[in-house]
């Protein structure tokens, strides 16, 4: 393991970290309907917990529905009960072959409540990043102590690996911004 193997893991795992909660922030509702909010829904497919997805074809209807087609008929009511009892708060109806499933607009509490929630989630991916920060500088001052490396080599990583955690804790804070700016617009 050498300097270059420990910043190139470094900065790996960080990406990984934000593409995290990139992914986080997209099941976020804004009050628009968008297919991603149902793709943590898990629907028992014949007694095996399975991904709504694979299970259905999930499109948009209009701006504020959502249009959930099952592959077979006989799903119908075991994918409608998944979304209903999801902690989404959202209210599917059946239409012959499909679900319609209509995302309500949002109240200024619940905005909040979301920005509270991104808010949280953004924290989480700070300390993800914070770790792996410390997980690099660990295996710096190990690096020094095998003798592989000299101090000021070991200073100079560690200083590095520090305006990459200052990099992608900006980063956090940029991806925050707008979700909070996406979720208050009306």
């Amino acid at each position: 393991m050498t300097i270059a193997d420990v910043k190139k893991n470094t900065e790996q795992k960080m990406h990984k970290s934000i593409d995290t909660l990139k992914a986080d922030l997209g099941k976020v509702r804004t009050g628009r309907a968008h297919t991603g909010i149902l793709d943590h829904v898990m629907v028992d497919y014949y007694g095996t917990p399975t991904n709504i997805t694979q299970v259905a074809n999930v499109t948009l209807i209009d701006a504020r529905t959502i249009g959930v087609q099952p592959w077979e008929k006989k799903m119908l009511g075991a994918i409608e009960k998944a979304i209903r009892e999801s902690d989404l708060g959202l209210n599917p109806s059946s239409q012959g072959e499909i679900i319609r499933v209509p995302t309500p607009a949002l109240t200024e509490e619940r905005r909040k409540e979301m920005v509270k929630l991104v808010k949280s989630e953004a924290e989480d991916a700070k300390i993800a990043v914070r770790n792996i920060r410390r997980d690099a500088n660990e295996g710096l001052k190990k690096l020094l102590k095998d003798k592989a490396v000299s101090e000021d080599d070991e200073r100079r990583a560690q200083d590095e690996v520090q305006k990459l955690t200052d990099k992608f804790v900006a980063e956090i804070d940029k991806l925050v911004v707008e979700k909070e700016k996406e979720v208050l617009t009306v």
